[in-house]
């Protein structure tokens, strides 16, 4: 058999898996389920009609099961009905996420499953245990149903690979759902999970946050548990990946942190930092005045209109409650996106070129151009690019200090800024990603606010007059010009990103419920994002 046909085998035979798992459901099994439970969309509220016996975790998980394409649909319905069987014995709940339906990238490890990472030569090699936040969730009660789709690499703002093919925006077959946590955030919109996670290197948790209208968070590193989810060239301990949740709702990813934080990861991963919930430092984060850093453009890449009009109107509702919004700058930024291009191509490419060969499939366009960007540079070399990034770091952590608020003087408690310079777009025609990247250099943590829509009045906006800045500027602004009556059409959501200092998730969640109760206050610019299943 020719290389290319084994491969294409490969892939023939995993789908088949996939096939034979949907089979082992009829109709009959979701006879008497109310399928509406998919629609709340608050962790807290379920659990609650869980504690209450109006819902059972199996008919919880069969509703959800009955939205879904993957995977482990037995193991789930066993576990569902071992936490039934154990309120039925103890009147009491297992955890605090007892019955909640969960999902994962195809990058955390769960026992007796692959994990491919887009991979076909990792096709058909189950893993021994589950990752060490599986394991947490499971011990908190929530319910395990699949894995989701994920990028050939994982390193990009797209969700694409020969295993599984391209994963569509729910609004659009023609539009991404944003990377490389793409195919999770596409299921939560579609309402097949109720809270899904992720990994981000320069923005795969945030990116398909903000493209898909969902909340999603990027811890610093040291604050979750990250043994048992395989990197490719992405997650080395020079820019460590950090992995996060992805929800319908800001309480649900505070109430997902605080409960995974009081069972001490750093218990079980040597990588997690010892550092308990601080619910002192979540209380008073949102309550007072909040001084605001705000960056409208990092000056290489312009936001569309939308973004701009979105941002700019979240602004005006919080000065409007009495927050200190002051200008922030991109000082630094071009430095450190220059330094994590460069420990991005630091191999050379070879340890995803290994991957792919090792399963004779094509390389998905993209993936070569980033293997073939540059040769593999000396350990010397290596060490001067680490210390360039502790000098960033330094660097950044003396500006934030030093930019305060000329009327209180006080620094800024958040950076508030836009997520990309675009809603989601068609299909691979992602290319910025510096307004995300910057913070995974920096390891602070980022939350993605959904904020509003693109609407009709954008059309009129001013766009174009100047000249471009450089060739990534004149892209995004032909983007803008193409599309822009489709994503009108579509509403597509807008997103808001809210950075935080290293360690500091408490506050950043702090300040972003206060920044959620301002956009929900109001109604939003334009209609609501809603999905529709596009054949």
């Amino acid at each position: 058999m020719e290389v290319q046909d084994a491969w294409q085998e490969k892939v023939r035979l995993k789908r088949e898996t996939r096939t034979r798992a949907l089979a082992t459901l009829s109709d009959e099994d979701f006879r008497g389920v109310d399928l509406s439970v998919v629609e709340e969309g608050d962790i807290g509220a379920l659990v609650g009609s869980i504690a209450r016996g109006e819902l059972s975790s199996e008919a919880v998980t069969k509703a959800y099961i009955h939205n879904f394409t993957e995977i482990f649909f037995q193991e789930a319905l066993a576990q569902a009905r071992k936490l039934d069987r154990y309120v039925a014995e103890h009147g009491r709940l297992v955890g605090p996420l007892h019955g909640v339906p969960v999902t994962l990238k195809d990058q955390f490890n769960v026992k007796g499953h692959d994990t491919t990472l887009g991979y076909v030569g990792r096709t058909f090699k189950p893993v021994a245990e589950d990752a060490v936040l599986v394991g947490m969730l499971k011990q908190l009660g929530a319910v395990v149903l699949a894995k989701t789709n994920l990028p050939q690499s994982i390193m990009w703002c797209e969700t694409e690979n020969p295993i599984w093919g391209l994963t569509t925006n729910p609004a659009s077959k023609d539009y991404t759902p944003g990377g490389s946590t793409g195919g999770e955030a596409a299921l939560l919109s579609l309402h097949g999970s109720l809270l899904g996670w992720g990994t981000d290197i320069g923005g795969s948790i945030r990116i398909p946050s903000h493209m898909m209208g969902l909340y999603g968070l990027k811890p610093s590193s040291a604050r979750l548990p990250y043994y048992g989810v395989p990197v490719s060239t992405e997650g080395q301990e020079h820019v460590p990946s950090s992995i996060g949740p992805i929800a319908r709702t800001l309480p649900s990813l505070v109430l997902v942190m605080k409960e995974l934080i009081k069972i001490r990861p750093w218990e079980r991963d040597a990588r997690c930092a010892p550092i308990p919930w601080r619910e002192d430092t979540f209380r008073e984060g949102g309550s007072t005045p909040l001084t605001i850093g705000l960056l409208l453009d990092d000056g290489v890449v312009r936001p569309h209109p939308p973004i701009r009009r979105v941002l700019l109107s979240l602004v005006e509702k919080l000065q409007d409650a009495g927050h200190d919004i002051i200008e922030w700058n991109a000082d630094l930024h071009p430095e450190c996106i220059q330094v994590m291009d460069e420990f991005y191509s630091a191999d050379g490419g070879e340890d995803i070129r290994r991957d792919v060969l090792a399963g004779g499939e094509p390389f998905i366009p993209h993936v070569e151009g980033l293997i073939n960007r540059g040769k593999p540079i000396s350990v010397y070399d290596y060490w001067q690019l680490n210390k360039r990034k502790i000098e960033l770091q330094q660097a950044y952590l003396r500006k934030w200090d030093g930019i305060r608020s000329p009327r209180t003087g006080k620094p800024v408690d958040v950076v508030l800024m836009p997520t990309m310079p675009h809603t989601a777009v068609p299909h691979r025609s992602c290319r910025w990603v510096g307004y995300t990247k910057v913070w995974n250099v920096l390891d602070y943590p980022a939350l993605v606010i959904p904020a509003g829509t693109v609407a009709a009045v954008d059309r009129e906006a001013p766009w174009g007059d100047d000249a471009p800045r450089n060739a990534l500027d004149e892209w995004n602004a032909a983007l803008w010009t193409q599309n822009r009556e489709r994503m009108v059409e579509l509403a597509l959501p807008v997103g808001v990103q809210v950075v935080a200092r290293k360690l500091e998730e408490e506050r950043l969640l702090a300040v972003g419920t206060v920044i959620d109760e301002a956009l929900r206050a109001e109604p939003f610019d334009g209609e609501w994002f809603t999905t529709t299943v596009v054949a």
